[in-house]
């Protein structure tokens, strides 16, 4: 036992006072953040502007369709297919005479293919024009119609989730965010050490230092060694995140003004809701700060931590037992290594993919399996475990999804521990996963 702390030691230190770990570690949270804030400006910023010339032949659409940031429409009489490019316009629609109630196909030209947004961007304004000029026949004054549409935008859903304890407030987005976010990083981190345990152990076979660790070490403690060493490694460097980007966000609170602190403090104690008109009595920043900090707080956030943490660690260990497998039986061609990886990879792309369903409807009967699978439920429970305990997921499935787990990984690291144990000697032969098998059931 002493010599495998000794390994768990080696691999730990070693990694962590590496530049890299260090850099990663630092500069992770930012560059998460920077891509986030990237995405979403560039989501805002880089879509097409369309200006459209609308050629109509029933005369209502003019005064009743709606610009938008990106649609501009326009009625121009000297415009038609063969010169709207020339003067100025990027598409063109052409509405033929129709009449209420029939089947009606228009036809939009463009300089270049437009996209499937910008398609339903522009069927919606078709279409609401169309009803707004039938609500008018109908005897609705536009202005008042308008009028209505603005004032009616008041109701604002607050979803409450009833379960044993009493009931509490959820929140869909923010649930949705959590699973896949957890996911995703679980995904991440499991490829990246998974390959980090699977590389080390070949660099150790290919200069032969795994002969001189194995005369005095048993390749069961070295096996065992690097994959919790290297484990902890991302504990460590996730723990790390998690710091700052607590400190960070406290940090940020600091560059607010003090008076709109006080307003969502004031807002906070009185559950959203101030004297003499509510969150209307409190500037926009106030009600922006508050409206994120109670989002954020309906999060049972205790339970998410602990539960990724173990998923987090439990799938590592379930897969890193498999690369080191993996890593003992590979001599110096990359490529046996790839082609040995792929029935390794292939199930962590798979529970991606259930994942990414799975966190819209947590409840399907895929995802209440994938969640119990070993295989898949590192990902998959994550993204269900954000909907809820034990309202979306209830303690049996949790407790069976465990034992499982910890039953998976223990059967990797006894079977990987076998086949590590030949392979790690084994030189000059190409090894495949059906002898890999005879290795790892083989009676001593």
């Amino acid at each position: 036992m002493n010599k495998t702390f000794l390994i768990i030691q080696r691999e730990y230190i070693t990694r962590v006072k590496n530049k890299r770990f260090v850099l990663t570690t630092l500069l992770m949270p930012l560059l998460i953040v920077g891509f986030i804030a990237a995405t979403t400006y560039m989501s805002i910023k880089g879509k097409d502007e369309h200006k459209i010339a609308m050629i109509d032949e029933n005369g209502f659409f003019k005064g009743n369709i709606k610009d938008t940031k990106q649609l501009t429409f326009e009625f121009p009489t000297d415009v038609d297919t063969s010169n709207y490019l020339k003067k100025g316009y990027t598409d063109i629609i052409l509405i033929p005479r129709f009449k209420a109630g029939d089947k009606m196909t228009y036809l939009i030209r463009s300089r270049k293919r437009i996209s499937i947004t910008t398609e339903s961007a522009i069927s919606e304004r078709i279409n609401n024009a169309i009803e707004d000029n039938m609500l008018q026949g109908a005897g609705i004054n536009k202005a008042e119609l308008d009028s209505i549409h603005v004032q009616s935008q008041f109701a604002e859903l607050k979803a409450v989730e009833e379960n044993e304890g009493g009931a509490k407030e959820s929140n869909a987005a923010l649930s949705y965010g959590i699973g896949f976010g957890s996911g995703m990083l679980i995904y991440i981190t499991m490829f990246i050490y998974g390959a980090m345990v699977m590389r080390g152990v070949m660099e150790e076979k290919t200069n032969r230092i795994a002969e001189v660790m194995v005369s005095s070490v048993k390749p069961f403690q070295l096996m065992t060694g690097k994959i919790v060493g290297i484990g902890a490694v991302g504990l460590t460097q996730f723990l790390m995140w998690v710091v700052l980007i607590v400190g960070l966000t406290t940090a940020a609170q600091a560059f607010v003004p003090h008076d709109v602190m006080e307003q969502v403090k004031n807002l906070q104690q009185a559950n959203g809701q101030l004297p003499g008109g509510g969150m209307m009595k409190a500037g926009e920043a106030a009600q922006q700060i508050y409206k994120v900090q109670h989002t954020i707080s309906t999060a049972n956030w205790p339970v998410i931590i602990g539960c990724f943490i173990f998923y987090f660690l439990g799938g590592y260990l379930f897969y890193a037992a498999l690369f080191a497998a993996v890593g003992s039986v590979v001599n110096e061609d990359p490529q046996d290594a790839q082609s040995l990886m792929l029935p390794i990879t292939m199930p962590i792309i798979f529970s991606f993919i259930i994942m990414s369903n799975a966190v819209q409807d947590p409840s399907t009967p895929m995802a209440v399996w994938a969640s119990i699978i070993p295989f898949s439920s590192p990902m998959v429970m994550m993204a269900r475990i954000a909907y809820g305990i034990p309202g979306t997921v209830p303690y049996w499935q949790l407790a069976l999804s465990m034992v499982s787990l910890i039953g998976g990984f223990l059967l990797t690291t006894w079977m990987s521990a076998k086949i590590y144990r030949t392979g790690i000697l084994l030189y000059g032969k190409k090894i495949s996963w059906k002898e890999m098998g005879k290795w790892a059931f083989r009676r001593n």
